[in-house]
């Protein structure tokens, strides 16, 4: 096995799921890629704990979804409540070869699976009851994604992967402090001026405890303080399609016109529920090793010099009463190369073009990080 596989399993148990003896875990893989799941068995029988695997496929996902009534739903859906439930932390690794595989699964059919079965097992059991981390594994259909081969694409998952999350996370401190002093914020950029507050609503550190690759501190905005337009830079892929130059025009805090390259798919997901039209979460990505997009949420919302602002439900630790089965992270770079932009906190600009200006942040600039 490669022993970088095994540094990163002793990391997720270890650091990310600070795993104890006596406690389950449920280890799921979604994709036919098993040696990380071997190292995470072994690391998690080393500590005394009880691991347990569910293992997924898309392609079969997908079998499942075509035909599926209310009866199969639910029955999935409370199979893997009930396990879930029984659990004290969650690894979940994502190895799909298609990232499309789901994209002629009909809407209606894509929409109950999101409201109906995955969110009450992940939404409303494992994120805020476990202890867990969520992460992609290195294959070829990544390596695609990000125009790599695949020696470079892996050598580039464990430097992501593997860095010291230890020293990220208190050079997070600062802007920590400086968020929950913080009431309106400012973003500008190519077509992109949006005003908010988060004034009240706690800031949180991502630091190798929930993603990995991590890398993000995030918020959310008041609910209906949001104003303005912001335009996206970056392909996202949601539910099986690639959406790209998403754009919003928000008032007070909803989302009144949306555009894309398929506008009429977009505006279906976001009349999923009440709640997707508000948003749930504002991020900053300080990850230093990322800094392009690859079409996998899991890196792009981690990309140095970007943001997220994502439509939908907020998590309970940073809680605006927003909720929704849809939860979008939708990524704007503000590098140079990607048009910069700034972010300015009560009138104060703290990161221009992608790089803090204030000297109490500076140390989460990527020459401080790697």
């Amino acid at each position: 096995m490669d022993p970088r596989f095994i540094k990163l399993a002793q990391n997720l148990i270890h650091y990310s799921t600070a795993l104890k003896p006596g406690e389950k875990i449920l280890i799921e893989n979604i994709g036919p890629e098993l040696p990380l799941t071997k190292a995470l068995i072994r690391e998690a029988y080393k500590v005394g704990a009880k691991p347990f695997v569910l293992l997924k496929n898309q392609e079969i996902l997908r079998e499942i979804l075509l035909e599926a009534d209310e009866e199969v739903i639910k029955i999935n859906r409370e199979m893997e409540k009930s396990l879930m439930e029984q659990m004290d932390a969650y690894i979940g690794i994502r190895a799909g070869d298609n990232i499309a595989e789901l994209s002629d699964v009909p809407e209606e059919k894509i929409q109950a699976y999101q409201r109906d079965w995955w969110h009450p097992v992940h939404g409303e059991v494992r994120v805020p009851k476990t202890k867990w981390v969520v992460l992609r594994y290195p294959n070829a259909s990544m390596a695609q994604l990000a125009g790599m081969s695949n020696e470079a694409f892996t050598d580039f998952y464990f430097n992501v992967c593997n860095l010291d999350y230890s020293k990220m996370s208190k050079a997070m401190d600062a802007l920590i402090d400086l968020m929950n002093k913080t009431d309106k914020v400012r973003i500008t950029g190519p077509g992109t001026d949006i005003t908010f507050s988060i004034k009240g609503i706690p800031a949180v550190k991502c630091d190798g405890h929930r993603n990995i690759p991590d890398g993000e501190v995030y918020t959310a905005p008041v609910k209906e303080s949001v104003n303005g337009v912001i335009t996206y830079n970056t392909p996202s892929v949601y539910q099986g399609y690639t959406f790209e130059n998403v754009r919003f025009v928000v008032k007070d805090g909803r989302i009144v016109e949306a555009t894309a390259n398929n506008t009429e798919k977009l505006n279906k997901i976001l009349d999923t529920d009440a709640g997707a039209r508000y948003f749930g979460e504002f991020a900053i990505g300080v990850n230093p090793y990322i800094t392009k997009p690859m079409k996998d949420t899991l890196f792009d919302e981690k990309i140095m010099g970007s943001i997220h602002f994502t439509p939908g439900s907020s998590y309970d630790e940073a809680f605006n009463g927003n909720k929704s089965a849809v939860h979008w992270d939708l990524v704007l770079i503000q590098t140079p190369e990607y048009g910069g932009g700034e972010i300015y906190f009560d009138g104060v600009l703290i990161r221009k073009d992608g790089v803090f200006v204030l000297p109490e942040l500076e140390g989460l600039n990527p020459e401080n990080l790697k």
